[in-house]
């Protein structure tokens, strides 16, 4: 798998996710708790992480307290299912995107937020 997307900054790829929530009726906020509940940073340190264009891999290797209960993201993004995703970084960022899919797709934020 390539490791050219661990070297994007977050902060390419957080209008995306806000753009896909917000055509659904979500907010940029309810993105923000979910990459909060995720990765354990707080709001100032996310939106420091943004600001300094943080790639993925130190995104996620900087993270305060990945959710143990993160691991009870399942099903399929992409075409692969995130639970069979072997390599840590690429997983981290799967569960993210599964996490915003749900956002966009209806599911309560306390479904989401496992």
């Amino acid at each position: 798998m390539s490791h050219k997307i661990y070297a994007m900054s977050v902060a390419s790829v957080y209008p995306h996710y806000v753009a896909k929530a917000e055509k659904k009726g979500r907010t940029k906020a309810e993105v923000d708790e979910i990459i909060r509940w995720l990765t354990g940073y707080d709001q100032e340190e996310l939106e420091g992480k943004l600001e300094k264009q943080t790639d993925f891999e130190t995104f996620f290797a900087d993270a305060p307290q990945l959710n143990p209960s993160r691991t009870l993201i399942k099903g399929v993004i992409c075409g692969v299912r995130v639970e069979d995703i072997e390599e840590p970084t690429m997983r981290e960022i799967r569960y993210l995107d599964k996490l915003v899919d749900e956002l966009a797709k209806g599911k309560s934020m306390e479904k989401i937020l496992r």
